[in-house]
């Protein structure tokens, strides 16, 4: 089983369904945590009875609500492990970090955009984390630009993480953001309409968590959304 974090303050509710949606085509079991204070995927995933804390499958993917940790969702599915070949947590706070373990997860990204509060209050979960932590970087921006990647290595040099070589960087202002609202209001994920480069960075997330997949099965796994 493969544990992925998505840290951060910035929304990436979409972001995580569509990697795992992509996994899911590939025939792996996901599991999507949505630990978040606000839960987004409470309001953008369908479900026939939400309650306080739930599981529902949506496009193949279960996605569970409302859960503080891992003990909690074994008491609701009455079992006593949780088996799935990938979960992926949506992680905007450091006590939910920590109920979860990230520590200890796969791997870890880390989202933002570079407005001031996403910069900001994502990196207060980074400064509260007591161990150091490899991450990869996850950055929304207009443009690719140097500049960009320096500044958050200089607001996160004294805190405990360690950036991975690799950025993976997705576009504003080409018409995504458009999909992505339009796909909320049919309740499916279609990547059809997605720009080249957004398609492209998902697939790069989910290779960097499933490797061993061939290339050729990654594009027509995309393909099929």
């Amino acid at each position: 089983m493969n544990k992925i974090g998505f840290i951060g303050a910035f929304e990436k509710t979409d972001l995580i369904l569509y990697v795992a949606k992509i996994l899911v085509e590939i025939g792996k079991k996901v599991l999507v945590i949505d630990t978040t204070t606000v839960q987004k995927a409470r309001y953008i995933v369908p479900c026939i009875s939400p309650s306080l804390s739930y599981i529902t499958e949506y496009e193949g993917i279960d996605v569970a609500v409302g859960f503080q940790n891992y003990e909690k969702i074994l008491q609701y599915t009455g079992t006593t492990e949780i088996e799935y070949d990938v979960i992926i947590l949506d992680i905007d706070s450091p006590e939910s970090f920590n109920a979860f373990d990230m520590k200890a997860a796969d791997r870890n990204y880390f989202v933002t955009a570079f407005d001031k509060y996403s910069l900001k209050r994502g990196l207060e979960i980074i400064e509260q984390m007591k161990d150091k932590i490899t991450m990869t970087k996850v950055l929304f921006a207009k443009d690719i630009l140097q500049e960009d990647d320096d500044y958050l290595d200089f607001l996160s040099f004294y805190f405990p993480v360690t950036w991975e070589k690799d950025v993976i960087y997705f576009p504003y202002e080409q018409g995504d953001e458009t999909v992505i609202i339009q796909n909320q209001r049919i309740s499916r994920i279609v990547f059809k309409d997605l720009s080249e480069q957004y398609r492209d960075s998902l697939s790069m997330i989910a290779e960097q968590i499933m490797p061993g997949i061939k290339s050729g099965e990654w594009r027509r796994a995309v393909k099929r959304i």
